[in-house]
């Protein structure tokens, strides 16, 4: 890219740039939750067992994860054009493969590609977004970018309902066919060339970090399978997940020419400050997707598609409200719309704390719109003051970080309340238990002077159920309240950008 044009903000075809690159980042972030409604058609396609089917989740995300960090090596080594072309294309051969699959190995094969091939694409469309855009349209442009991170994972589970029910499972992954060739054809156009910054790579660095990321990945999936700390293969995840990260964070401050990732971004404390809140958001927002689904349609009884109907007008609220926010961020301070979304995402999780076996549709929405809204006013602002103060030579490590650090965030997430679900569902069955007694006047009413003993049973095992699930729903809908609540006071650490950091350099300078 000709400097002189990226410094005016001039870019040629900026608006078919940011339309291929998003189809492509689209593309793969439906990936990360529109493969799980499939996995019971999958599992018997495949011949696979219970435990092994998840494999086909747990494939993608180690490989995604290992690959994510890096993405700022590729990019300097190959130059960020011709990165995001291969990884477009490699992605949708990949998506391809895993709609042919035939066998267990050969899916778990081809999702370890798509992971691979996959990974830089979040990273490279932020940073693409940054370099093409002024600091000026900065804000508008990561609302662009967070719509497409944020919605794909949430109309996921509806699309691949559909698509499972309509067409078969294997069309969960032939849908990125059209997507991504029309991507990779606007990448081909119009993305221009870009510098490439030759230095060499830091094996050791990159295998600890691989390490701690893929043990840390595995502890998260297997651990409540295998009843978290009381198994040995916990331990040993956990072993390799600190001695990795201690050995990776000794070696990249060991004062190395070319570490693996650069310390001096450490040193940014907008970036650092918002790396822990990304983590906490991301949390949040996949927890709850992760929640919401098997509580629609084993509490309440919905089938797959009124499932996803009922959860899309939370997509509806986070699109509306980045639209909305990508128009203030330049006039409004960016931290008082982090705070009024937090705020907003803590009232919805509140909200949820009322729900109740007899509820109908309504609080659903409502809090499923409220919560779009919050997070939508989080994503963007958060987004765009991680990188306001950041030198530009940074932004593609920076942003591969950043999408680390959030999927990790999502994978504690979902580990932490699906652990509590399961711990305070028996919790809140065994106290429910424990009131059934021949002196309980409401047992009697209950039973209705009822004489087929079996009927009753059955009948009171299954309230037993509902009402111990939603207690442990609630619980956990509580826990990610007081998560929020605790993410609040970091907003105070954040600051207001200033002038660039050195004289003469402007935020869209040309890609480095």
């Amino acid at each position: 890219m000709p400097p002189a044009a990226a410094e005016a903000g001039r870019v040629p075809n900026k608006g078919l740039i940011t339309v291929s690159i998003m189809l492509a980042t689209i593309m793969q972030v439906l990936d990360t939750t529109i493969a799980n409604v499939a996995l019971p058609s999958m599992q018997g396609s495949l011949g696979a067992a219970q435990d092994q089917i998840t494999w086909v989740l747990t494939s993608y995300i180690v490989a995604a994860g290992i690959m994510t960090p890096v993405t700022g090596w590729l990019t300097d080594r190959f130059g960020l054009r011709e990165l995001f072309i291969v990884s477009t294309a490699g992605f949708t051969v990949a998506s391809m493969a895993c709609g042919l699959a035939t066998s267990l190995e050969e899916m778990i094969l081809f999702r370890v590609l798509q992971g691979v091939f996959g990974a830089a694409l979040v990273p490279l469309s932020q940073t693409v977004l940054l370099n093409i855009n002024t600091r000026e349209e900065h804000g508008r442009a990561m609302a662009i970018w967070g719509a497409g991170i944020m919605v794909g994972p949430i109309i996921g589970p509806t699309l691949g309902g559909w698509l499972t029910e309509t067409f078969g499972w294997r069309y969960v992954f032939f849908v990125n066919l059209p997507v991504g060739i029309l991507a990779l054809a606007g990448l081909m156009a119009f993305l221009p060339e870009s510098p490439r910054r030759m230095r060499s790579f830091d094996f050791f660095g990159f295998a600890m970090l691989s390490i701690a990321i893929g043990a840390l990945q595995l502890m998260l999936d297997r651990g409540e399978q295998v009843d978290w700390f009381a198994s040995a293969e916990t331990w040993i995840y956990l072993g390799l997940t600190v001695s990795g990260l201690w050995a990776f964070v000794l070696h990249i401050t060991s004062g190395r020419e070319h570490p693996f990732m650069e310390p001096a971004m450490f040193r940014d404390p907008n970036f650092v400050t918002a790396l822990v809140l990304i983590f906490m958001v991301g949390m949040i927002l996949l927890a709850g997707l992760a929640l919401l689904p098997p509580m629609l349609q084993n509490l309440y009884g919905y089938p797959v598609i009124t499932t996803g109907w009922v959860l899309a007008p939370r997509g509806v609220g986070t699109m509306v409200s980045m639209i909305v926010v990508g128009r203030l961020v330049g006039r409004v301070d960016a931290r008082i719309l982090i705070l009024a979304g937090l705020s907003l995402t803590a009232y919805s999780l509140w909200q949820m704390t009322g729900f109740s076996p007899a509820m109908d549709q309504r609080p659903l929405i409502v809090s499923g719109v409220v919560q779009g809204l919050g997070l939508g006013l989080v994503f963007v602002p958060l987004s765009t003051l991680a990188f306001a103060t950041l030198e530009p030579r940074f932004r593609a490590e920076a942003a591969a970080l950043f999408s680390l650090v959030r999927n990790i965030g999502s994978s504690v997430g979902i580990s932490i309340v699906a652990t509590q679900l399961a711990h305070n569902m028996a919790a809140a069955r065994g106290d429910l238990v424990s009131g059934l007694t021949p002196f309980n006047q409401n047992l009697d009413s209950l039973l209705g002077g009822s004489t087929d003993i079996a009927a009753t049973l059955a009948q009171l095992e299954a309230q037993l159920r509902a009402q111990a699930a939603i207690v442990a729903y609630i619980d956990d809908f509580m826990l990610m309240f007081y998560l929020t609540l605790a993410a609040i006071p970091l907003v105070f650490l954040l600051r207001r950008p200033g002038a660039p950091a050195r004289s003469g350099e402007t935020p869209a300078a040309a890609m480095e």
